[in-house]
């Protein structure tokens, strides 16, 4: 019987468990692959990395999202592009990375990614999808993966059509099917059997996203679709424990002593990445996740958006234990106890 902790393969690099984080755009730095990989991830993708950026030498842009560290191997990292040569550029500088696999996102609905003609784009342009997933491999010498939609809008399922080029014409080592179309963006319920079907037509492994926010709707759709793997996206965002339940290695939630424990986890590695003062300002994305976790209402939450200090702000969230807040002004003090 399949398994989500069986090992496998994909393009020659050995992956120990079936459970993978998903590209999260903004998000997936490398102390978000690194947490998910604390607790069980059998391989992590990086968030989405401009093709242009890097082959232009964007500074930020190889300092922060091209670093990695050496705990989270097996490590893809994902690029964007329209461009075959630049794309072409760009992979051979992720090689120097020590990445184990490149993929490619030709999914990405969001406007100012398509209109360039790369994500979801490049769903109607099948022959530059297959050339860039070429460069993208040519460039690096790396296994090459592909995430991708069902399609642009409702009926349309060029997606399918795409992946079957991306694998027969374009040599890529697996397909990632997030089996909602472009313009439902994450609303609706995903297309499982569509999701079936392109698993079971591929010869190539076969992954799935897409409404994995619980364990067993996680294993539900791994048994319904027969992917080889499934990516867990937002709904481990705040709840990293969601990969070692999926993997059968915890049953439970963590109590408040655990979340806050990551939590203090979570905003070191922030400073390390960024410097303290930018992290007093990078951490307010990550703190509403934890904060639904502990139990805190909106009060909270908007002190920790006006938090003038990581010092300040981890007052704010080990404060959850011992006091019920009001409004934000109680919060910081300036209202009665």
């Amino acid at each position: 019987m399949r398994s989500l902790a069986d090992s496998w393969e994909l393009g020659g690099v050995r992956i120990p468990n079936r459970v993978v984080l998903a590209p999260l755009a903004g998000i997936g730095n490398w102390f978000v692959r690194l947490q998910a990989k604390r607790h069980g991830a059998g391989l992590v993708v990086s968030e989405m990395v401009s093709s242009f950026a890097i082959h232009h030498r964007n500074e930020r842009t190889l300092r922060e999202l091209l670093r990695v560290h050496p705990e989270e191997h097996p490590l893809a990292i994902q690029l964007f592009g329209h461009d075959p040569e630049v794309m072409r550029s760009a992979a051979a500088r992720v090689a120097e990375t020590g990445a184990d696999l490149i993929d490619l996102n030709m999914g990405c609905p969001v406007p100012k990614v398509c209109k360039t003609g790369a994500g979801a784009a490049l769903l109607e342009e099948p022959a530059r999808a297959v050339a860039v997933a070429r460069a993208a491999a040519r460039g690096s010498g790396l296994p090459v993966t592909v995430k991708l939609r069902s399609g642009q809008r409702p009926g349309d399922m060029s997606g399918l059509e795409v992946a079957r080029r991306l694998v027969s014409d374009g040599g890529v080592a697996g397909i990632s099917i997030h089996p909602r179309h472009a313009s439902q963006r994450h609303k609706g319920a995903p297309d499982y059997e569509l999701a079936r079907g392109l698993v079971e037509e591929l010869p190539v492994p076969v992954l799935i996203s897409g409404g994995l926010q619980s364990p067993e709707r996680v294993r539900a759709a791994f048994e319904r679709t027969g992917a080889t793997g499934v990516l867990l996206a937002r709904g481990s965002l705040g709840n990293p424990w969601l990969f070692e339940q999926v993997l059968g290695r915890r049953e439970s939630d963590p109590d408040r002593a655990e979340i806050l424990d990551e939590l203090d986890w979570v905003l070191q590695r922030a400073v390390e990445h960024v410097g303290r003062e930018r992290a007093t300002r990078y951490l307010r994305k990550f703190y509403p996740w934890y904060v639904e976790r502990l139990g805190g209402g909106r009060a909270l939450q908007a002190a920790l958006q006006t938090a003038p200090t990581l010092e300040a702000a981890r007052e704010l969230l080990h404060g959850v234990d011992r006091r019920t807040f009001q409004t934000a002004d109680e919060i910081q003090g300036h209202g009665p106890s």
